[in-house]
């Protein structure tokens, strides 16, 4: 493997940089996204007794309890409760567009090196056909000897770039699932938070 990557010449040092990149981005997102993945159901319910138990300040405090952005909305949808429902919405709003932000946070790396990696390969492979044809020019002669060198090194870099694509593009699907399951979790939470104060208000 050592050889082959010494053989793909020069491009085959900014490949790496990339992939080098990509899996330090992954391991912060797997670590972020982890760390904001609750179990949304057990959480609802538990907010659903607190808020019947000790009102606005109860619910509050369990979602203090709780990590995680599905907690971190109806906090703020519930520090603006005493002011009406718009406010509540509004506060959902806003603050679901700042841990959307916080999710989504170094996602454009990852699409940057799936984007880069198999552009500098390909880069390389032109590289490589450039030295495989001067050679034939100096040479004057068009033998197998003379050209496999730079075609190896086109198709070496090629294939790195490509897999270094195909790496970080199966964790940036990951990724992006998780933030798509995270973002539901949000709407329907956010709903059913705004159902729970409707029908304590209607109560009143």
């Amino acid at each position: 493997m050592v050889d082959y990557f010494i053989q793909g010449g020069a491009f085959m040092w900014p490949i790496l940089a990339l992939l080098a990149v990509g899996l330090a981005f992954s391991i912060e997102r797997f670590w972020t996204l982890t760390r904001a993945s609750v179990n949304t159901r057990k959480f609802l319910a538990k907010l659903h007794n607190a808020l019947q138990e000790g009102g606005i300040e109860g619910a509050a405090a369990e979602c203090e309890k709780t990590p995680g952005p599905v907690a971190s909305i109806l906090h703020a949808g519930l520090s603006r409760a005493e002011k009406g429902l718009e406010f509540v919405e509004k506060a959902i709003s806003n603050a679901g567009s700042i841990e959307m932000a916080f999710l989504e946070r170094g996602m454009v790396v990852l699409t940057t090196v799936i984007v880069l990696a198999p552009m500098l390969g390909f880069t390389g492979t032109v590289a490589g056909m450039v030295d495989a044809f001067e050679a034939i020019k100096v040479k004057n002669d068009i033998s197998p000897n003379i050209v496999a060198g730079g075609i190896s090194k086109a198709l070496l870099t090629t294939l790195f770039g490509l897999i270094v694509a195909m790496i970080i593009q199966v964790l940036y699907n990951y990724f992006s699932s998780r933030i798509d399951k995270l973002v539901i979790d949000m709407e329907e939470s956010s709903v059913e938070l705004m159902d729970a104060l409707v029908e304590m208000q209607d109560k009143k």
